[in-house]
């Protein structure tokens, strides 16, 4: 895999092709991702997790922000160049991160999203259209939009847009919003390509259906070397990339399921807001 980064600043890193599906025929050969597929998975989160939680969750509690009222409660934009979350005045601590999740919902964001549920952590899980075509697909998906997560748009397939038709394109993203939309009753308001990868056919997509376009400022989980809860965990919060406004790109992975907890932990000992997406300032949507 190779880190492209961005010279706009360190936080306009982000890795094209770090997203990557479960389906192995389609990966690149050059793809550092191992399926945890045949991985035995606990239905319920660590113990030690869950012994933990009660002694952490009021400081994520106090680091998170009550919801907006209306709309003219925003607080953040995202910044369309870098990915940042940025606040949309100088009143606004500019010290938050965002939580954010692609993939979703293969085989573990459900348990990712009780844990984070657990610590009041809020988040974005990036949704795949071929992991709702099931009904345990679509019950997973009622079960993230439930427990008061953002839903995102990530296609339908994930492929790399600028290898398909504007055609392809365009069934890709309204599809998965008519999926979701079937699910939950509502349209996500957040789209991140493939890979990193926008067109311009993308774009326009994102204006029609008034959709926030979102790539990320750094992610590691996709890496052999961070493949592990540990090491996951260490480069999250330690990495140079890790500054105001950072947009946290992980997956729905067994690896990641075991680290996130204590990310978001980390996260908020170094200062961080965990920013709710509902303050993340959305364009108008056409009706």
């Amino acid at each position: 895999m190779k880190l492209i980064l961005l010279g706009v600043s360190l936080m306009s890193a982000f890795v094209l092709s770090g997203c990557q599906t479960s389906d192995a025929a389609d990966q690149d050969a050059s793809s550092s991702f191992v399926s945890d597929a045949s991985e035995n998975q606990s239905d319920q989160p660590n113990e030690k997790i869950a012994s933990e939680a009660s002694s952490t969750a009021q400081s994520l509690i106090d680091s998170t922000e009550e919801l907006p009222a209306e709309k003219e409660a925003y607080r953040y934009r995202i910044n369309a160049a870098t990915s940042v979350v940025e606040p949309i005045d100088e009143t606004i601590d500019p010290k938050v991160a965002l939580l954010t999740f692609d993939d979703a919902p293969d085989q573990h964001a459900v348990e990712i999203a009780e844990q984070l549920k657990m610590i009041n952590a809020p988040a974005i899980f990036f949704v795949n259209g071929m992991y709702i075509a099931s009904d345990e697909g679509k019950d997973k998906l009622k079960q993230l939009y439930d427990m008061g997560f953002a839903i995102g748009n990530h296609t339908q397939t994930h492929p790399n847009l600028s290898t398909i038709s504007p055609e392809e394109q365009r069934e890709e993203i309204i599809a998965t919003n008519e999926a979701i939309y079937e699910v939950i009753g509502e349209k996500p308001h957040f789209f991140r390509a493939p890979h990193g990868v926008t067109t311009e056919i993308s774009a326009a997509i994102m204006a029609e259906e008034g959709m926030v376009s979102m790539n990320w400022t750094y992610g590691y989980d996709w890496e052999a070397n961070y493949q592990n809860s540990e090491a996951l965990t260490d480069i999250m919060l330690n990495t140079d990339y890790l500054n105001n406004g950072a947009n946290l790109l992980m997956h729905d992975r067994s690896w990641t399921n075991d680290a996130v907890v204590s990310i978001a932990e980390g996260l908020i000992e170094k200062g961080y807001t965990l920013v709710d997406p509902n303050f993340i300032e959305l364009p108008e949507r056409e009706e």
